[in-house]
């Protein structure tokens, strides 16, 4: 797919934008929210950074994945951020499930993780991060604005 039919930007450029976009906007969103509550992002003891940090990749691949399904269409639609936000929400759980059993927590204390994040800020700010950065590469793909021009830059003139 070369060009979208409505102008935009090539549906693959935006997914690029808006994927770097999205893990730049959830670890700062992360470190904000971190900062004002004076809590970290996963307080269960015992899990180790490492289930964070596979987390945030199982959310990112979800990201690209879900949002690359919507792009492809020849209009796509804004109401696909929402499947990208619970795309990204489920990723996340699932990711941190695993990267800390697999980096030695047990299972039960790796679940306890797991709930204690869903129903924290975190998530919240994590899926808001996840629909303002899918919103952007669909807005990306179907808009059809040009180069800013001064008005007298205006070659008809």
């Amino acid at each position: 797919m070369s060009e979208p039919a409505t102008g935009g930007l090539r549906p693959s450029l935006a997914l690029a934008f808006a994927a770097v976009a999205f893990a730049a906007l959830v670890i700062f969103g992360f470190g904000v929210t971190s900062l004002a509550l004076s809590e970290d992002v996963l307080s269960t003891p015992g899990i180790g950074q490492a289930a964070g940090v596979v987390g945030l990749i199982a959310a990112t691949v979800a990201f690209i994945v879900v949002l690359w399904t919507a792009l492809r269409r020849l209009h796509p639609s804004f109401t696909a951020c929402w499947a990208v936000g619970g795309g990204v929400f489920l990723s996340y759980l699932v990711g941190v499930w695993l990267g800390a059993v697999v980096f030695g927590a047990d299972p039960a204390l790796a679940l306890s993780a797991v709930g204690s994040f869903a129903t924290s800020w975190f998530a919240v700010v994590l899926v808001a991060m996840a629909l303002i950065a899918a919103w952007g590469g669909i807005a990306l793909v179907r808009t059809r604005a040009g180069r800013p021009q001064w008005p007298w830059e205006n070659e008809d003139d």
